[in-house]
Parts: structure tokens; sequence; C-alpha cells
């Protein structure tokens, strides 16, 4: 029945190591993210899929201004509506729970479209839109965050109409820098109708119509059509015949009156823009004028049109939801649970399999210096320090570029091919290094080569260093809400969570180093030492094969085979570098020669990005149950169908990902459990840059891969662990 009541809405070659270890460092300079943690809850059907934002890019501190905003993504074909809904609907409502000092103003509400239908029109929005609204912090303010609670009410409206509601939560430090959303409010607060003075514009009513004779409007409007929405509701027909026309620069028309009309205001504020703007969202930047009314009104209605009774009892449940308190939000997590999980994480990333070849390295340290107690707990301290220091680095840069409004997550650098590349010729280094193809000494200048042998710390340090990273684009168990939440936290305690994570990770060999049982236990240096470091030499080609692959999912099979053939010349070119005599310098000259000549040719192959294929379905084992590309219109239109939705959160890069999706993922019993629910499968391909996934992670409190998570309607999402287990999904499927 409300359905149909409401149906009238509708809306150089020597010093070629340094330098490639220079490289990567470099590119990670392009990329970051950052994300604010936050919890949401909306209901079904979840038409509207909406999101609390926040722009603070100098902190909240106290005497600030800042913005928050809730930002809705409608489904095709559906839309919400403007402060004045036009012939039906409802404006969406927002209310505030904020912390003593802090006080919200009104929305800065973007210029509408208009949605006609028959002889009947409605304002509002559809696409992605942004409700901007300003928050003020009183200069008495103490606290070191600001925690923001809003419940928002609106009305999604196609040919029928769905009340929706979502209450978020949201944590805004007072020191950092939250610039994630910048560009989101810049393009809002841009949409927004400009103020300007009414000047000698004027509004005359007559009977049955209001005549607008309005002055000053921009130059570059005159001869075009304009829409005319005034903000006071039930004044005028939205959807009624009407004329206007240019005196020059001044722009005139004449609106029907809505016979229902029971306000007579002496001034009318109003918003005129260019009419049928291409898109969606917001309508084109209008003016908004507040307009004195010459003249005598009309006679208003004596009582306003009835509300059906139906219509009126859906409208009053709203509003009672609207004044109810906020209920239980799912907080997020202590910053003291947050630094337990990052420890705990870190030490389990040792036993994620992108981190196994560096092992080989340390096993062939501690080996080394079995004998000696005071080298190997010098050793364990600089590796411990290359770890540490290269995860405070990582998370220094990815903060730095969050406050710079980058959108990106943790294993950040591996959505950048260059970064890819640079990691395979490392590894393509040290694997030849390893075979026994070449020495540094033989190839650094003598003096780099004399002080890496009078100073093995230093190796160790930069083990370190290599470890993190490989290991960094890993998501281990308990790192998933502790990065989320690190994210969002001030500077120096989201460090702090980087700092523990780099610490769990190599907590287990600075405790060894530190336990002459360890030592006493490894077996004592001699020849099967350099058999062990020739095998060591195929982990590390087999990284290679890896990495080829990752970059053939960015930059295509040119991109792979580009870099395939400058590591097959980097080879020979190391190779030459070891010869003696003539052979050495011929060679090693012609390999240079070739090495550049690749580069320029075939080189921007490697970093070029190919275009994606988000439409690719994926069968599985399971005759008609397949896996379909994410995005949030997908998953909002099969909650809409009623059906369970399992998004896997993946990236090429991440090797748990894909152990998890060859295993657990492919389990025949999982997949007949999942087709046997109906559970529809979404996959959320991260390994390029995408800003869309790098939001819904946020909303999962997450900001690296693999993230598994169920969404049910009228409930929320539930994340499963980082590395899945048969079992684990089963019972989870079971429960639906």
């Amino acid at each position: 029945m409300l359905q149909k009541l409401l149906s009238c809405a509708n809306r150089s070659a020597r010093r070629l190591l340094p330098a490639l270890s220079l490289s990567l460092l470099l590119p990670l300079a392009v990329q970051a993210q950052g994300i604010l943690g936050g919890a949401t809850s909306q209901t079904p059907p979840q038409m509207v899929q909406a999101e609390l934002l926040a722009h603070a890019p100098d902190g909240a501190a106290p005497g600030a201004k800042l913005w928050v905003g809730l930002q809705l993504t409608h489904t095709p074909e559906w839309h919400t509506y403007w402060k004045n809904s036009g012939d039906s609907g409802l404006p969406t409502e927002l209310q505030w729970t904020l912390p003593e000092g802090v006080t919200a103003g009104d929305i800065a509400w973007p210029t509408p479209r208009k949605f006609p239908l028959g002889t009947l029109a409605n304002y509002g929005y559809d696409g992605t839109v942004l409700l901007p609204v300003p928050l003020t912090v009183a200069p008495d303010f103490k606290d070191s965050h600001v925690d923001v609670q809003l419940y928002a009410a609106w009305l999604a409206c196609r040919k029928e109409c769905i009340p929706e509601e979502g209450r978020f939560t949201l944590r805004i430090p007072v020191q950092g820098s939250t610039a994630l959303n910048g560009l989101a409010f810049e393009a809002a607060l841009a949409a927004g109708p400009k103020d300007q003075p009414a000047a000698d514009s004027a509004l005359t009513p007559e009977p049955g119509f209001l005549n607008a004779s309005l002055a000053g409007l921009p130059a570059a409007w005159q001869g075009q059509k304009l829409e005319f929405f005034p903000e006071t509701t039930g004044l005028i027909e939205p959807g009624a015949a009407w004329t206007q026309a240019w005196d020059g620069a001044r722009w005139t028309a004449r609106v029907p009156l809505s016979p229902q009309r029971s306000d007579s205001p002496a001034q009318l504020a109003l918003v005129v823009a260019q009419a049928n703007p291409p898109g969606e969202g917001a309508g084109s930047a209008g003016a908004r004028l507040t307009v004195p009314v010459q003249g005598n009104w009309p006679a208003a209605a004596a009582l306003p049109v009835a509300v059906p009774d139906a219509l009126q009892a859906a409208l009053d449940a709203n509003a009672a939801r609207a004044t109810a308190p906020a209920g239980p939000t799912g907080a997020p997590i202590t910053l003291w649970a947050a630094l337990i999980g990052a420890l705990l994480g870190g030490m389990i990333l040792n036993l994620m399999p992108c981190v196994f070849p560096v092992l080989a390295i340390k096993v062939l340290a501690f080996a080394k210096h079995a004998d000696d107690r005071a080298a190997h707990r010098a050793n364990g301290l600089a590796y411990t320090a290359g770890v540490v220091l290269s995860f405070l680095a990582l998370g220094g840069l990815l903060l730095g570029l969050r406050a710079a409004g980058e959108q990106l997550g943790w294993g950040f650098q591996l959505q950048s091919p260059g970064v890819v590349a640079a990691l395979a010729v490392l590894f393509t280094l040290i694997g030849l290094n390893l075979a026994g193809l070449f020495e540094f000494g033989s190839v650094l200048p003598s003096g780099l080569a004399s002080l890496q042998a009078k100073n093995p710390t230093a190796d160790a340090f930069l083990t370190g260093v290599l470890a993190t990273a490989i290991a960094s684009p890993c998501t281990a168990p308990f790192m998933g809400a502790s990065l989320g939440l690190a994210i969002g936290l001030p500077t120096v305690q989201a460090l702090a969570v980087f700092g523990a994570l780099g610490l769990g990770m190599a907590l287990p060999y600075l405790a060894a180093s530190w336990w002459p049982a360890v030592a006493r236990a490894l077996p004592r240096p001699g020849a099967w030492m350099n058999t062990f470091r020739h095998g060591m030499a195929f982990p590390m080609f087999a990284t290679v094969v890896w990495l080829l692959w990752v970059l053939g999912q960015q930059s295509g099979i040119d991109g792979a085979a580009a870099l395939l053939m400058l590591l097959v010349v980097l080879a020979l070119l190391v190779w030459a570098l070891g010869l003696r005599g003539k052979s050495r310098t011929v060679l090693a000259g012609l390999s240079l020669a070739g090495l550049l000549w690749l580069g320029w040719s075939v080189g921007p192959n490697v970093t070029r990005m190919q275009d994606a294929n988000p439409g690719t379905e994926i069968a599985t084992a399971v005759q008609g149950l397949s896996w379909q590309a994410w995005s949030p219109e997908r998953q909002a239109a099969l909650l809409a169908e009623g059906r369970p939705v399992f998004v896997d959160f993946t990236a090429a890069w991440c090797v748990t990902c894909q152990y998890n999706k060859r295993t657990t993922l492919a389990n025949a019993d999982v997949l007949g459990d999942i087709a046997a629910k109906n559970v529809a499968l979404l996959r959320a391909d991260w390994t390029r840059r995408d800003p869309a996934v790098t939001a819904e992670l946020a909303r999962l409190g997450r900001n690296g891969v693999p993230v598994y998570a169920i969404h049910q309607n009228g409930l929320a999402p539930q994340v499963l662990s980082e590395v899945l287990g048969v079992d684990e999904v089963r019972a989870v499927i079971a429960g639906l």
C-alpha cells in the first residue's frame, strides 16, 4: 500500500645493485592510502549505499572548522531528495550525536536535479552525491579525537519508494590530518549554489501564478533555459508547465502556484540553475537568492491536503526512528588491542609464503655466526632495526600520502608496476648471487665491497629492509583490524602500530640471536653451506616468476615479456662483469648497450597499466555458480533480491589471497554449501588502484587484502579470518 501511495516519486653497471636498492624506495613516493575507520549499520533493502566521510586536513584542533558528510550512492534509476522534495518524497534527515564542544551546522545542499513523472516532478539526486555539513570545534575542546555519531534517514524512490536509514560512527583525530576525501568535499561544495544578493530582483504573486524577475545572474546563462527551485515546500506546482524568458540580463518566469499552498512568505529563498545538466549526482552549480515578495499573495488553502492514513503512519514511524537514541555501533578496537594484534600479526608474517625466500638468507647468516655469540647478537639487533625502521618508514609514507588525499592501502607499493619490476630485478640479482654466478665484490666498487666485508651487521640490516619489502603486501591474522585502526589514528599512535608490526616480525630472530641454545642447535659451518646457498637460489627465481605474473595482471603479456627480456640481458651483463680481460670489456659493453636499448624501446611496456576487464565471470566447479566482478551497485542489487553476498577482496600480488583462492575457495564442499544457500560470489580485485575497493575496505575497518566479507540484508557485514579454513567458511554459510 505504501509503495502504491508513493508511486508518484521518480529518480650504471657497477653501481647497479645499490642503484636498484634505491629504486625500490623512490616509486613508493607515488602512492599511498589513508583510511578513516568507522562502523556502519544500514537497513534493507539498501537501494542507496551510504557512507559517512570526513575532511579535516588540519585536524580537529580547538577552534577549527572541519567537514563531515553523508555520501549516498544510488542504485541505477533510484534517487533521493533535496531539502524541498517537490510534489512528493521526503528530504534526507541527519541527526548528529557529538561530543561536548563540537557543533554541527546545516547541510550545504548541492543543487538538485528535477525528476519529472507525468504532470508531477520531484527535486533530488541520483548517482553519487555527498551532503556536506560543517562541524565547529570549540576553543576549549580538550579531547584527542572527535567521535561523531550520525543517524540518517532517507527515502529512496524509483516508481516505488522505500524508506531507508543507517547509523554511522567516525573518529577524527585532533592532531592528525584527515584529507582522504578532500576531492569529494571540494566537488560537493562546488556543486552547491553560490549565494548572491537579490539586488533589484523581485517576486510578484497573482492568482494561480508566481512571477519571478531575477537580476544579476551569471552572464554565461543568458539565453539558456533555467530551473527554478524554491526552498519552501508546497508553494508551486513543480511538474506543471511554466514559461520563462530573458530580457537582456534579466531573467523572468511565470510559475504556477500550488492550489494547496499554505505559506505566504514575505521573502523567498530560491535556487536557479541551468536546466538538464548531463550526468548523475548533483545538478549544475546554481545561484541562491533570497528575493522579496512584492504585492499580496492570493488566499491560501484553508486546510492542508489530507495525507492518506497509510502514508502518514509510515512517515510517523520514520520520524520516531529519527528521534530514537543511537544504539551500539561496534566501536573500533582500542589502541592497546591494535598494538597487541600488530605484534602477533608481525610474528605470523614469518609463516607467510611471501617471506619464505628471505628466510634462506637468515638461515645462512645464523649458521655462519653459530660460534660467535657477539656477532650473532649484533646481527639480530641489526636485522631487527632494519625491519622496524622499514615498517616505520613505510607507515610514515602511507600516512603522509593519506594526508595528501591519496587513496591506497597496505601493500600499496605492489599496485605500481614500477615497484613490481624493481623487486623482480632485485630478486633476480639475489638469485644469481646465491647460484654463484657472481659475487658482489666482483661487480661493486672495491671500496664498497670492502665496506661490506668489514660491516657484516650492515648486511643484516639490509636483510631486514628486504624482508619488509617482500612481506609488506601480506596481511596475517590479527593484522587487519590493527592496520584499519592505525590509519585513522594520530601520527604518533599510528606509527606505534606500524612499529609493533615490525617488531613482531623481527622478534623470533631477535630472540634466537640472544638465546645460546639456538646457536648450539645449528649445524657447524662447512661445505654444506655452499650447497644450501646454491639451492636457495631457486626460491628467489620462483619469487621472480610470481612477480612477473603479478606484472602481467597489471601491464599485460607485453609488459611481462619486456621485463623478462630485460632480466635476461641483465643476467648476461652480471655474468660478463665477472670475466677477465678483453672479453669482459667487450661483452659487458655490448650487454650494457643492449640493456639500455631495451629499456628505451620496450621498457615503457613494463610500467604501462593495461585496461582492466571488470565484467569477466569466472566459473567454479559447481554448475551455475561463478565469481562476478564486485561493484557497489552489483552488491546492492543482489542484496535487494534477498541473496546473501560473499565478497573476496583480493590482489594478484597477495600470496595469501592466491593460496586461499586455490584451496578453501575451490573446495567442493564449500562451493556446494554456497550454491545450496544461493549465496552470490563477488570478487573485488585490488591488483590495481581502485578507490571503490579502497573505500569498501575502509567501511569494513580494513586497509589491506585478503579480506572476506559476507553481507546479508539487515545485518552488519561478517568479516572472516585472513587465512581461510574450510570448516570456518562452511560454518558461516550454514548459519545464513
